[in-house]
């Protein structure tokens, strides 16, 4: 039966009641906000009896992920190790938090990590608001389809479409597209199974955010502050890319300064297609933005010589010299344009 998107809901209201979903899933990213989210989350699950039922699931980036670093004689973990701890703390068994990585066919019956950068060159565009295939395909299919086998396992047992609620941290603060999203809606509905979306912390400001994990003790990702360790929240204001086309204008001059062989990978690829980072500013720019006076001083520079990096620039190599799916579209205007206001939180 094709997927239709409804706008009923499980349960009427506003708020849903856990007790009527066959699965919850938190999905869980390592920054502050996915940790806000599974914090109300397993406060509601634990009240309704149905603490069993929760799963966590995080959807790795790759290289484009802020990774681990070690910094003043510590090792700092990255936004997947941190993911499965806010899992792990929250009280989710280990064998229900689900890491996956978006693979393609190597070539030889096998599969292989196919990494953010290396999918752009090959489309030959960079993202924009409505072409933002991160979500799409490297999180929200890649979560549908880890949950496939518990939902053929429970239809089998249930005879009905399994119910399941999707958790997200997002915050209506953020953006004004996030603050016009509903904050609980049904966002697929077919023969195997009824999905239903849950933003429970939509509401909640930075500060009520921050001030949780200082309440509760809970760690935060290196990324948020000035260096490892500094622990003032004066790094990055979001943890998702380390390199994202919707940061703010000092985010992505941090993104450049803490990872440049990043930024550089990303320069070429806008070189060979002809498409801009951003809508309003090339990653070149950005590259040459962080070296002048009052960019943001980095605290850490992660040198991105190991594997995973070897392996990126391997296939965005191979990628950068055949042919795109899609022919770019320049969203550069034409003449001088002022870089993204500085943001500073």
């Amino acid at each position: 039966m094709p997927s239709t998107t409804s706008t009923m809901t499980i349960t009427p209201g506003p708020v849903p009641d856990l007790s009527q979903y066959d699965i919850i899933c938190g999905n869980v990213s390592g920054g502050a906000d996915s940790r806000a989210m599974q914090h109300v989350l397993m406060g509601a699950a634990r009240a309704a009896g149905v603490a069993d039922r929760v799963w966590t699931f995080h959807a790795s980036l790759g290289p484009m992920e802020w990774p681990s670093v070690t910094f003043g004689g510590r090792r700092y973990g990255s936004v997947a190790e941190l993911a499965a701890q806010q899992s792990r703390e929250s009280g989710v068994p280990a064998a229900r938090h689900m890491e996956r990585t978006k693979t393609r066919d190597d070539g030889a019956g096998g599969r292989e990590p196919y990494d953010l950068l290396t999918y752009t060159a090959l489309y030959g565009r960079f993202m924009r608001l409505n072409t933002r295939y991160c979500t799409k395909s490297f999180k929200e299919q890649l979560e549908e389809s880890s949950h496939t086998p518990e939902v053929q396992r429970l239809g089998l047992l249930l005879g009905r479409p399994v119910r399941v609620l999707k958790v997200l941290g997002l915050r209506g603060e953020e953006s004004p597209q996030r603050a016009r999203r509903l904050a609980y809606r049904c966002v697929k509905s077919n023969g195997a199974r009824h999905v239903d979306e849950w933003l429970p912390t939509k509401d909640w400001t930075k500060e009520e955010v921050r001030g949780l994990h200082a309440d509760e003790g809970y760690a935060w990702h290196w990324c948020y502050d000035s260096e490892p360790g500094a622990g003032d929240w004066l790094g990055s204001s979001r943890c998702s890319c380390s390199s994202c086309f919707l940061a703010s204008r000092r985010d992505s001059l941090l993104g450049v300064l803490r990872r440049p062989r990043i930024a550089e990978a990303i320069a070429l690829a806008e070189e060979v297609r002809g498409d801009s980072f951003r809508a309003d500013v090339s990653m070149a720019e950005l590259i040459a933005a962080s070296k002048r006076p009052g960019a943001p001083v980095p605290g850490v520079v992660i040198e991105d010589e190991g594997p995973d990096y070897a392996r990126m620039m391997e296939q965005l190599t191979t990628a950068l010299q055949q042919e795109p799916r899609r022919l770019p579209e320049l969203a550069l205007s034409a003449g001088p344009r002022p870089l993204l206001p500085l943001v500073v939180t």
